[in-house]
């Protein structure tokens, strides 16, 4: 899963909003039109070449993300991505925003965790003007004090409802205390002391450290052929650095030695965030273990965690639980929401439920619905072109082959029953860590008495 944080506020949609390409047809015949490219310069790229529509949708990733941020400066990485779009080369931000909505180009970063990405979308006929403008993002941008200013603005007033809304500081205290002591316990967007504190030549060094050819990914879906996408390749990355200077990050485990934590906060509802430690993507297991956490949370209205705790005994109005991998660590990370008076309750329940699931695993017909569902709805991943060339992009960086999309399907129907018992046992036998943010429920128990009525 691509855990990203926090998109562009600036992405530029125009009259070619309409361009997403319906991808037609099975798995099968979907991985078989991809196409490894090589560009003369040596930039690898997977293709999917498809005239349907006159469009080309590139998605790209450069190792570093949040976790490459200076300890002294969490955010950097986020703010740094809000600003690729701000204006570069000889073109400053009004020029840059003109030039990109003359031709209808959509440009979009975002970071997560393990990455910084980028998306380019354009009609095929603005495709050389579009590529030129990504590649003077990425080889010369401007960082000007103006929109610094304005980016930096603008990302303090979303910190400042962060710091007062239950979800967000659930999900923080969650990878602080999960990973003390780790990259990734850092606040990807920052925090409102760190922001201030970066500046321009922040920004820069980061830049310079992250964007090089050697932590590059890159997947194209559209109307375009080999040959031209590997010039247009060699064009907009070949000048990039070869290799990257990125701090070593090691790998980590979920700490859930503090098992549950509480923040009060004087909310309507209790936001609850549990999790424990999960699997690599590389794991030998790791699709035994997504059928499990579909069954268990991952499939909606139909998992069990929503029938144990909402219909059963109306504690939430949603509660859901997914599998997140990243480069260091995998874990499950599930949510949900309830009145402080029912947190404990709630928490309980669901800590019930994934034991009991541990203890019996899953049941035959579980596990063939479970197969059906995930087989079927691969389709949903591939349904434009913007997705499609997003998930070219996530299998390469999670180490899969071309022809991963063509044997899916064999990877699923090959899980035994056995296979989901050992590790339903393996994973969710294991301690939880549960961060709750709301009232206390002894307070949201027993309320304050309303103060005497005094008479003149």
């Amino acid at each position: 899963m691509m855990t990203m944080f926090k998109t562009s506020r600036h992405m530029l949609v125009g009259a070619a909003a309409f361009a997403f390409v319906a991808i037609a047809g099975s798995n099968a015949q979907a991985a078989a039109k991809i196409q490894r490219v090589v560009s003369p310069g040596g930039i690898v790229a997977w293709l999917v070449q498809d005239s349907a529509v006159p469009l080309v949708a590139l998605q790209f990733s450069f190792k570093g993300g949040s976790a490459q941020d200076p300890a002294d400066k969490p955010g950097t990485a986020s703010f740094m991505s809000d600003m690729m779009d701000e204006g570069a080369g000889d073109l400053d931000t009004g020029a840059y925003h003109e030039r990109l909505e003359r031709r209808a180009i959509e440009m979009n970063f975002s970071v997560s965790r393990d990455y910084v990405y980028g998306s380019l979308k354009m009609l095929k006929d603005n495709r050389d003007e579009a590529f030129d403008l990504l590649r003077l993002a990425l080889t010369s941008p401007r960082f000007d004090a103006d929109p610094l200013d304005r980016v930096r603005g603008q990302t303090l007033s979303l910190l400042r409802r962060e710091s007062v809304t239950p979800g967000s500081i659930a999900n923080r205290k969650f990878w602080e205390i999960g990973f003390a002591g780790h990259p990734y316990a850092h606040p990807a967007n920052g925090t409102l002391e760190s922001i201030p504190a970066i500046q321009a030549a922040d920004l820069r060094a980061y830049h310079d450290k992250i964007f090089a050819r050697d932590g590059l990914t890159v997947g194209v879906v559209g109307d375009i052929d080999a040959a031209s996408l590997g010039t247009l390749l060699d064009k907009t990355f070949g000048a990039l650095p070869a290799k990257g200077e990125r701090n070593p990050v090691p790998d980590v485990s979920l700490n859930t030695s503090a098992k549950n934590v509480f923040v009060p906060l004087d909310v309507p509802q209790t936001n609850i965030i549990f999790g424990g430690p999960g699997l690599k993507r590389s794991d030998p297991d790791f699709m035994a273990t997504y059928i499990v956490n579909h069954v268990i949370g991952g499939g909606s209205l139909s998992s069990k965690l929503y029938h144990e705790v909402r219909e059963k005994r109306g504690l939430v109005y949603s509660v859901s639980e997914n599998l997140w991998w990243l480069d260091k660590t995998g874990i499950f990370f599930g949510s949900t929401a309830t009145r402080a008076n029912k947190a404990i309750e709630t928490t309980d329940v669901i800590a019930a439920e994934l034991k009991r699931i541990a203890d019996n695993g899953l049941t035959q017909d579980e596990l063939d619905t479970a197969k059906s569902y995930l087989k079927g709805s691969q389709a949903l991943a591939l349904d434009s072109s913007t997705k499609y060339a997003s998930v070219l992009v996530q299998y390469q960086n999670d180490g899969l082959p071309i022809d991963y999309l063509d044997k899916r399907a064999s990877i699923i129907d090959a899980v035994t029953l056995n296979d989901t018992k050992r590790m339903a046992k393996k994973i969710w036998s294991q301690n939880l860590l549960t961060v709750s943010v709301g009232r206390p429920p002894a307070e949201a128990a027993n309320p304050p008495k309303s103060e005497p009525t005094v008479k003149n």
